[in-house]
């Protein structure tokens, strides 16, 4: 006679390790956006109008502080990034604004 089959036991060890930690099966939040100090209302102009208006206001926030830049066009998604490499200041992030175009978030560095 043959001793009958028991299927083989589960131990929690032996679980997924996502399964193991219940706050790691849901993805963290996406980070807040920084308030901005100033508002660059760009919407309506064409490149490269929100660079140069980026450019000569950035320094009107102190250090550390972000500038929001409002703009329509579609070079400003390319645009807004460059300019902050070029000028060592900090892109934090772009957001679609309702309707149409985006906000762009800098962050002052110097």
């Amino acid at each position: 006679m043959t001793p009958p089959h028991h299927p083989p036991a589960r131990h929690p060890a032996a679980q997924h390790p996502a399964a193991q930690h219940p706050a790691a099966q849901h993805p963290a939040a996406p980070p807040t956006a920084p308030t901005p100090t100033l508002t660059i209302d760009a919407l309506g102009r064409k490149c490269p109008i929100p660079i140069i208006m980026l450019a000569e206001r950035i320094g009107e926030v102190p250090v550390g502080q972000v500038v929001a830049v409002l703009a329509d066009d579609p070079a400003a998604q390319a645009d807004v990034p460059a300019w902050c490499m070029l000028k060592s200041q900090e892109f934090v992030m772009s957001a679609d604004l309702p309707g149409h175009g985006w906000a762009f978030l800098v962050r002052r560095s110097y």
